[in-house]
């Protein structure tokens, strides 16, 4: 969330921020409620002042045996007013939370700018530049790969369940897992994060201190009796960690990997991506989450993109680093990078890691903040997050780069250990 502080005293420059994401933000609406706003809470404390005076000259006069009955009935009279003015201010402050709710983070000023993924800025590729050489025969899709392998059941899982959802079968379900658990050792074991297991059901609270509330309700998957949604990403519930909370300045920066399954609507998805893994209901994620003192947020946002090109260098997987322009951001982002892997089935780069900077934006919603060691100041924290990275995407990337030309997969190195001796899955029969 905005800070209202900043939209007040320059209003036009963070208009000017918000208008660079590609669609223009009128904050005359949410002026007009924080001006009515001030006016309820300006009578208000008038009001008080004013009883509470009165309670002071009402208790002198009683001392000195005086008649206070004409100030007894002026207090009584205050009491309607006040009731009233109280109720009035609630509603007007609900109502300026919900304006400033809608408005994104302000995308940072080295974000290059840019209406849409056709302007973001490649950053850099492993290995080398170009893109990887084309395969001496021809690459199949995942899809096909994976039933031809006896692997990915995509008929079951539409039996079972509906549509995007898979049943992951013998050796498929095993890789799955075995990237689950590369994932979790490199990140815990290497790069320093507490890995943490969170639950795959939240509140409302939780999921408007990450942004995905009220915007973002109709691709969340909501519990019919209970005021509970299943996850779309481990950030919400890994981030809400420190909801509410005033962290010592000396424990920060806290950095916290976790795996979840992760359940999502892809209401805007109609007929993308119909076919094979790449946009599912339900996927397992290895997420990252970085809490941070507020000068360190921008290099550790570099740190945190490094930790997941690591898991694709480890896997040899051939992939991208790209800078979100300003068009592209999403919605609690300050900053993205992207990384997008190699995938030969379809002759292209697709996303499989987004690492955000999302600044104070989450840290203002959570009220999320951290007290300084030689000052004692109370201030508003810094939040990251990205993919580290998304299991079945990888598992895409894995089936399609590793394909041989009998059809048969070969197992990357660094995942052999977590197979159980299975160094290449061949077709059956």
């Amino acid at each position: 969330m905005l800070d209202l502080k900043k939209i007040r005293e320059n209003p036009q420059w963070v208009e000017e921020r918000l208008a660079s994401r590609g669609r223009g933000y009128d904050l005359q609406r949410l002026q007009a409620l924080e001006h009515d706003k001030r006016a309820l809470q300006s009578e208000t404390e008038i009001l008080q002042a004013r009883r509470n005076a009165i309670s002071r000259e009402v208790g002198q006069l009683k001392g000195q045996g005086g008649d206070a009955s004409a100030l007894l009935v002026e207090m009584q009279g205050l009491g309607p007013r006040l009731k009233e003015l109280e109720q009035l201010l609630r509603v007007k402050e609900e109502e300026v939370l919900a304006a400033l709710s809608e408005l994104p983070n302000l995308p940072d000023e080295t974000v290059p700018p840019g209406k849409d993924e056709k302007e973001n800025v490649e950053q850099r590729r492993w290995p080398g530049v170009g893109d990887p050489a084309a395969k001496p025969f021809t690459a199949l899709n995942h899809w096909d790969i994976g039933e031809r392998l006896g692997i990915l059941d995509f008929n079951a899982g539409a039996l079972v369940a509906g549509a995007r959802f898979t049943v992951l079968r013998g050796l498929g379900a095993r890789l799955n897992r075995a990237l689950i658990q590369f994932m979790l050792d490199l990140h815990s074991d290497e790069h320093g994060y507490t890995e943490v297991m969170p639950p795959f059901l939240v509140n409302r609270e939780s999921l408007f201190g990450t942004g995905q509330l009220p915007k973002f309700e109709e691709e969340l998957f909501a519990q019919r009796d209970d005021p509970l949604f299943l996850i779309p990403t481990a950030e919400v519930p890994v981030t809400n960690l420190v909801r509410g909370e005033i962290v010592e300045e000396e424990l920060l920066p806290m950095k916290f990997v976790a795996w979840t399954s992760c359940f999502r609507r892809e209401a805007g998805a109609a007929g993308r991506d119909t076919r094979g893994l790449i946009r599912q209901h339900q996927f397992d994620k290895v997420e990252l989450v970085w809490i941070t003192r507020p000068e360190e947020s921008n290099a550790a946002l570099e740190q945190l993109t490094r930790d997941a090109e690591q898991v694709l260098q480890r896997l040899e997987l051939p992939h991208r680093t790209v800078a979100l322009c300003t068009g592209d951001l999403g919605f609690a982002a300050r900053k993205t990078y992207d990384l997008e892997v190699w995938l030969p089935g379809q002759g292209c780069y697709r996303e499989i890691s987004s690492c955000s900077n999302t600044g104070d934006f989450q840290a203002r919603r959570m009220q999320a903040r951290v007290r300084r060691k030689e000052s004692r100041k109370v201030e508003l924290l810094h939040t990251l997050n990205g993919s580290g990275i998304a299991v079945g995407r990888t598992l895409v990337a894995v089936l399609e780069n590793y394909q041989q030309a009998d059809g048969s997969v070969v197992i990357p190195d660094a995942l052999r250990p977590y197979m159980g001796g299975v160094d290449i899955i061949r077709p059956k029969g």
